[in-house]
This record gives C-alpha cells, structure tokens and sequence, in this order.
C-alpha cells in the first residue's frame, strides 16, 4: 500500500518523540500561563535557566507555548524535539471558565518554528466540553493536512468528575480522545500499575503518556510512578513540575529518563543522580 506524504510526515514526526518504544520523557513547560508565579521559586522566574537544565539532560522533546518556542529557540532548536501546544488559559480567569481552554496559536505556527507535533487540551466533562471539541476537530484537520501529530491532554474535568484519576474516569477520557482522532494522549495516572494498563489497552495502539502533576512528596515516590506506568505499556510521561521545581533540575530529569527507559529501578536512579 502506498502511503500519504502527510502519512509518512505523522510517522517520521512521531519517530522522533518517542523513538522505538524506548520510553519517552516530554518536559512540559506551559505552567507559567496556566498556573502562574506561583510554580516557581524566585530563583528560577527566567525559564531560560529551567529550560537549558532539562534540555541538557536530554528529555526526548520539549512541549512549549508558541511565544515561549519562539523566545527559547537558541535553547531547544537542534537538541530535541518541539511539540507545541496552541490552546491554553490562565489561573486569572473568573473560576466558573476555568474549565475552558482558548486557541494561542496554529498548527502553522507549530510547522513554521519546526515542530514535531501540536497539542491541546479537551477538559471532558466540562460545561464547555462542545467549545473545545470544536477547538480539537479544527486543530486535528489542518495538523493532519501538514502530516503533524496531534496530542491531546486528555483531562476530566467537570462538575460531574467525582476523581479525576479514577480508572473508569481516566479510561473514559482517553477513549473519547482516540474516538476524536488523537495521535498521541496525555492523561492522569490512576493510581496502579494494573489500573493504568486497561488505559492503554483501551487506546487501541494509541500512545498513551502519563501526566505529570503537581510534585509528589519524594523523588522516589513520582520515579515509581514513572516505572509502573511504563511496565503498564505507556509510551512514557509528560513531566513539568517534578523537574522543574526539584532541587537538581538536570539530574532529576535524568533520573526520570533512565526509569521510563527501563535502564535503572527508581531506587538505583536515585542513588545513581540525587544522592
């Protein structure tokens, strides 16, 4: 069978974030818009200092606002992959519209900085579920028209939402985003190795990335995480706030790379970059 230009673009595209089942690291750094200062002790406020520590450490791609790719390209252009997430909203905002997320930019401007893939977020459940399935459908279309993967952070979120890291509610979530056309999800992690593998399963052949979250009490518990949802069958995790407010930058991200490639258990990779 011949395959598409935009076929094989997708596919080349997607190669190089996750490489060959190796266990991908994605450092997300969209904080600063979604969260605030608040992320971020006084020392590291320039995220030129946050973003050379991980690039150093050689995360598998960085997934940047569209201004940020722009400002910080000396730092990531030809040392990683660029995935660029072009919806997004601020903590400012009234609480009650929180749960909706607003188009920062295009799949065109993803393609014109370089970028191996786009992203955006669908909160399922939300009051405003329908707006942003609209935002998803026009994003999914012009980046299949470029042969560009598109990722959703697939994150339930509503009034409805009992836990958000439920199993069934997880696995809903990450179901609707393979029925919607998603190349690649982000999610929460649902507690367990067991739980998390009927996730993946329930993806089809959809790579499935764990969602970082906020920083957990210890390395050694978030590294265990990292473990069990890779020997889960995850394509590996998309990790901000673990590194980027961890004493060490450099050396937390590569503990977190040598446990998601299976190279090092969460104890060694301990001893071996944060002792």
């Amino acid at each position: 069978m011949t395959l598409s230009y935009q076929s094989v673009g997708k596919r080349v595209r997607l190669s190089r974030i996750l490489g060959d089942n190796r266990g991908s690291l994605v450092f997300a750094f969209d904080h600063w818009l979604e969260h605030g200062p608040t992320d971020f002790p006084g020392d590291r406020i320039d995220p030129k200092i946050i973003l050379e520590e991980v690039v150093s450490a050689g995360v598998d791609a960085v997934m940047l606002t569209p201004g940020d790719a722009r400002l910080l390209a000396d730092i990531w252009a030809g040392r990683t992959s660029l995935i660029v997430k072009i919806t997004g909203k601020t903590s400012l905002r009234p609480e009650n519209e929180r749960l909706l997320q607003s188009v920062i930019g295009s799949v065109e401007d993803a393609v014109s900085l370089g970028a191996d893939a786009v992203a955006a977020t669908v909160y399922w459940g939300s009051p405003f579920e329908d707006a942003m399935l609209r935002q998803w459908t026009a994003i999914r279309e012009t980046a299949e028209q470029y042969g560009v993967p598109a990722l959703q952070l697939a994150y339930p979120r509503g009034p409805s939402i009992r836990d958000r890291h439920a199993p069934d509610i997880v696995l809903y979530g990450v179901r609707a985003a393979v029925m919607v056309g998603a190349d690649l999800i982000k999610t929460y992690y649902t507690g367990s190795r067991e739980s998390f593998k009927l996730v993946v399963e329930a993806a089809s052949g959809v790579p499935v990335m764990m969602s970082g979250g906020p920083r957990r009490g210890t390395p050694l518990e978030f590294l265990r995480d990292l473990r069990d949802v890779r020997l889960a069958g995850a394509a590996g995790a998309v990790v901000g706030r673990n590194i980027f407010q961890a004493p060490r930058i450099a050396a937390m991200a590569r503990a977190c790379r040598s446990v998601l490639r299976l190279e090092l258990s969460p104890e060694e990779a301990v001893e071996q970059f944060l002792v």
